[in-house]
């Protein structure tokens, strides 16, 4: 009896793992949605505090849309999504200079933690990033 009862086990644990793997699979394939305004706040190299939006939008694979600054919007290049990370980057003139910032983060919910990394003066620096999504308007 106590074979038979241990047998049942076994086969109805292998049965449920077998049944959660493909749940799983599924699950880390999804990709998360970034649809929607996000912002954040920097600290710029003179103290003051600057906020900064981000309007993006998935269709299918590929993630379009822009960033506003201290300037005006600008649109996002190389936008990619892949499960909950996201990267993009963001070209913009100042003075007649060329500056890239690249984002990379990973979604969860309506946040967005990461850093962003830039070039300032020929030296590579990065600073943490973390946007929140605002709530649909209705």
């Amino acid at each position: 009896m106590q074979t038979n009862l241990r047998t049942f086990i076994q086969t109805a644990v292998c049965a449920l793992v077998a049944l959660t793997l493909p749940a799983q699979a599924q699950d880390k394939d999804k990709k998360a949605d970034p649809t929607g305004t996000w912002t954040w706040s920097t600290t710029g190299q003179d103290g003051t505090a600057r906020t900064s939006t981000a309007k993006l939008k998935l269709e299918g694979d590929k993630l379009t849309g822009t960033v506003s600054g201290r300037q005006n919007d600008t649109a996002i290049e190389n936008g990619k999504v892949a499960g909950d990370e996201i990267s993009f980057s963001v070209t913009r003139e100042f003075n007649n200079n060329k500056i890239t910032q690249k984002y990379a983060g990973k979604i969860s919910g309506d946040s967005i933690k990461g850093k962003i990394s830039f070039e300032r003066e020929g030296q590579a620096q990065s600073r943490d990033w973390e946007a929140k999504r605002e709530a649909a308007k209705k």
